[in-house]
């Protein structure tokens, strides 16, 4: 099938669909690769780097005539659903549940839309995963961000002058960002402690090495990985759980996101008020509203002595990676949907029925 791969286009973007080590292997499966002039440069691929892989470097007008499918990370704008050709399949993150205005216009052109965020969470899907491939690396690079905040070193240091007590930090949400950013603040030397709405992720935080922080008499059940919406009674028991390690942290981490809503609120501005000067939270979740009260979006603020860090796209800060990971998910993703031959269109198989949000101008999934 020819692929085209399109730039990205959404602000502060740096990663791109494919990397020139994957388009290689895609070719030689039978794939032909068509990839916009420059789209990889953010990830530090060059244009010789796809046409060594054996992939033709065009422009953006060719992308979109020339290609049967293309792939890209973000959805599509209004303005660029306009330029895609009738009957073509647009492979990307979506957010469908979030989006149905996208999803309408897609389908009044008669694009065949594939939501890479869709991809049900089961064993056999994993290698195909983007939200956990990107949310591992985001869940890293938060501990980075907060330890360049902070104003104290993670470790236990002893010194000729004294002994440094190591940092404490407060994670929210033993996912996979959770999990990742418990190991990081481990591996640096923090004293960890987590709390998570769902009790099954305490063996998890445990075995690497955090303190689990149980909200007692209370709990919330998980679906398709992840976990479903908390009630109001619920989110106030846990902030009474978590209040003392709150108080006391260091640097507090926030993950917690519902697929299609707006993210729970986790901190308040009252809580904030309370936490110990010169504190930091990283809010992994200000991109769908925050779990803090306080945070602003692409924003590093400070409210009343704690600062706030507000940066979105984790994962687009470490676009070289980050777009690699991304290119396997994908490529995995098109051997289980289609051959070089095209797509075999099993509406019936559990991931191909997941992701295909419309297809012949109709809303398959909403």
């Amino acid at each position: 099938m020819k692929l085209g791969v399109l730039k990205e286009t959404k602000p502060n973007e740096k990663r791109v669909a494919m990397s020139p080590n994957v388009a290689k292997n895609l070719i030689g499966k039978g794939h032909t690769i068509l990839v916009e002039s420059g789209a990889g440069e953010g990830s530090s691929y060059s244009d010789e780097s796809y046409r060594t892989a054996g992939a033709s470097v065009v422009n953006t007008e060719e992308i979109y005539s020339g290609s049967e499918v293309i792939l890209r990370i973000n959805a599509p704008s209004g303005e660029e659903i306009s330029k895609v050709k009738e009957g073509c399949i647009w492979i990307s993150m979506l957010l469908h549940k979030s989006n149905p205005e996208l999803i309408q216009s897609l389908a009044a052109k008669k694009v065949t839309a594939v939501s890479m965020d869709a991809i049900p969470r089961i064993s056999r899907a994993q290698s195909m995963d983007v939200l956990s491939s990107q949310a591992n690396l985001a869940g890293y690079k938060a501990v980075i961000l907060g330890a360049d905040q902070m104003g104290k070193i993670f470790p236990l240091m002893m010194t000729a002058a004294g002994t440094i007590t190591p940092a404490k930090v407060l994670i929210y949400g033993v996912g996979v960002a959770g999990l990742q950013a418990i190991a990081t603040a481990k591996r640096l030397g923090a004293v960890v402690e987590a709390t998570d709405v769902r009790p099954e992720t305490k063996e998890q935080a445990e075995s690497l090495g955090a303190k689990f922080i149980t909200v007692e008499g209370a709990s919330v059940q998980s679906e398709g990985g992840y976990a479903k919406e908390a009630s109001a009674e619920y989110l106030q028991k846990q902030k009474e759980a978590v209040n003392k390690s709150l108080f006391q942290a260091d640097l507090v981490i926030t993950t917690a996101q519902v697929p299609g809503r707006k993210a729970p609120v986790l901190i308040t501005e009252e809580q904030v008020k309370q936490m110990k000067l010169g504190s930091v939270i990283v809010d992994m979740a200000v991109e769908q509203g925050g779990n803090c009260e306080l945070s602003e979006m692409d924003k590093i603020v400070t409210k009343n002595g704690v600062k706030l860090v507000g940066v979105s796209n984790l994962p687009g800060s470490l676009a070289n990676v980050a777009s690699e990971l991304y290119a396997k998910n994908m490529a995995t993703f098109l051997d289980h949907l289609c051959t070089a031959e095209g797509f075999k269109w099993e509406m019936e198989e559990e991931i191909t029925q997941a992701t295909i949000i419309t297809k012949g101008g109709e809303i398959l999934n909403s």
